[in-house]
């Protein structure tokens, strides 16, 4: 193994200065790696009863650590020349110094790293980095509703094995210093005004939009998922036929895709309630999260796997939840698919843009065309007739001429929604006042052909 350098730290049991070695890293602009179970030298030893281990470090950072750093590490188990080591993955904390809670923000409390070794901090970068602390982050922010509701969050961790108690709130960093739920709080309640936009264009500019679903007004973890879904049927795989075999390539690397879309989710930055943004044309994808670069991470840096989380109250449940893996996997993972240069990097704002590897808006042959013309009634062909753009019932019905609103749904926009001419602007909620209707890819080739 590598010896200890200026971002890993071995040591042979647990000790107790671990926690000195974690603010260490926290304060540290890159991070770092603590493992256990080696050797200065790089030597595997090994530990004993790991799962004790690891429930012990938890308990310890999460109550001598200020301010709090949870969301922030990772406990991984691993195996090194056939003995059981554990890896402390530790990301730059937003909100240096990190101390230890017993002695405060003090030489004796705060600690950076210096070489291969964990040294006090001066006075003077205490004030300096204190000073500069990020006060905005959306767990300070407190929620303009009060009145929320967790329900779908119990549900994704009771899925994951873990169920939330009466503390869940406290516990998962849900509240302000004065007891108010944050803006964390609201974006995991169950009715938020959050809102993703999964838009889809004919062309390979804006002008065109053929597709536009929004996910949100739900707790982020649902919404997340719905996008991932969204994403996975839009991730088609393209069938070649050569000589030998049947070769099959999906437009996007699966694994990267995921990657992105959950980096856009978790470290967007929502204190000015501006959600991320994920864009289909018929040759790439656009994913766009609000806020660039966190302050003191370079580009070289983010492409090396550095972590500094924007939200680590999110971070910490999406890792809770499984859907994000270890701190500072995402980047390497995209970058072994897609290079450097699929990153644009703004002042406000960070795009990824993967190539498709194939065309990405489904093509209607004419003979499908024919086939579905034939099937459908006189009352679905009036109905796509009619339709243009985005219109909701009373709009059709207007159009139609149609006073009773059972006939309408029974014998025009059923049919219409099972035979797939047509698509609610709100699958996810049906029964919305503001659901709207539109024209799929083929309602548009069938009513082309009349």
């Amino acid at each position: 193994m590598k010896s200890e350098t200026n971002r890993i730290e071995y040591k042979q049991e647990l000790t107790d200065d671990l926690e000195k070695e974690i603010i260490a890293f926290l304060n540290y602009h890159e991070g770092g790696l603590i493992y256990i179970g080696i050797h200065k030298s790089g030597k595997a030893i090994g530990i004993k009863d790991a799962d004790a281990i690891q429930l012990k470090i938890k308990d310890r950072l999460k109550h001598n650590i200020l301010p709090s750093c949870l969301g922030l590490f990772d406990i991984v188990l691993e195996e090194r020349e056939e003995k059981e080591i554990i890896k402390i993955i530790i990301a730059s904390g937003p909100e240096k110094p990190y101390h230890l809670r017993k002695y405060g923000m003090s030489e004796k409390g705060a600690y950076i790293r210096v070489g291969s070794a964990s040294e006090p901090m001066p006075a003077k970068m205490i004030e300096t980095l204190f000073a500069k602390r990020t006060r905005n982050s959306i767990g300070r922010i407190q929620s303009n509703q009060q009145k929320l509701k967790f329900e779908q969050l119990k549900i994704y961790y009771n899925e994951a094995g873990k169920k939330l108690n009466s503390q869940f709130a406290a516990n998962l960093e849900l509240l302000t210093q004065d007891g108010k739920y944050n803006y964390v709080a609201f974006l995991m309640s169950d009715v938020n005004s959050l809102s993703i936009k999964v838009a889809k264009y004919k062309g390979l500019t804006r002008v065109d939009l053929v597709e536009n679903n929004e996910y949100g007004y739900c707790s982020l973890i649902k919404a997340a998922k719905q996008v991932l879904d969204k994403m996975e049927l839009e991730n088609k795989t393209l069938a070649k036929i050569t000589s030998k075999e049947r070769e099959e390539k999906r437009l996007w690397n699966a694994i990267a895709l995921r990657e992105a879309i959950i980096n856009a989710i978790v470290h967007n930055d929502y204190t000015n309630e501006v959600p991320p943004k994920f864009e289909l044309f018929a040759d790439r994808i656009e994913i766009t999260s609000a806020g660039s670069l966190p302050d003191g991470l370079s580009r070289d840096e983010f492409f090396e796997g550095y972590s500094v989380p924007r939200n680590q109250e999110i971070m910490r449940i999406f890792k809770d939840l499984d859907l994000v893996e270890h701190l500072g996997s995402g980047v390497p993972r995209i970058l072994e698919s897609y290079g450097k240069d699929c990153f644009t990097f703004s002042d406000n704002f960070l795009r990824m843009t993967f190539p498709a590897a194939g065309p990405v808006t489904d093509q209607v042959t004419m003979q499908d065309t024919m086939q579905v013309t034939m099937q459908v009634t006189m009352q679905v062909k009036n109905l796509i007739d009619v339709l243009e753009n985005e219109m909701d019932r009373q709009e059709l019905q207007k159009r139609l001429n149609l006073s009773n609103r059972d006939n309408f749904r029974k014998n025009y926009l059923k049919p219409a929604l099972e035979q797939g001419l047509i698509e609610m602007t709100l699958p996810e909620k049906p029964n919305s006042r503001l659901q709207k209707y539109r024209l799929t890819k083929k309602g548009m080739s069938v009513k082309q052909s009349q």
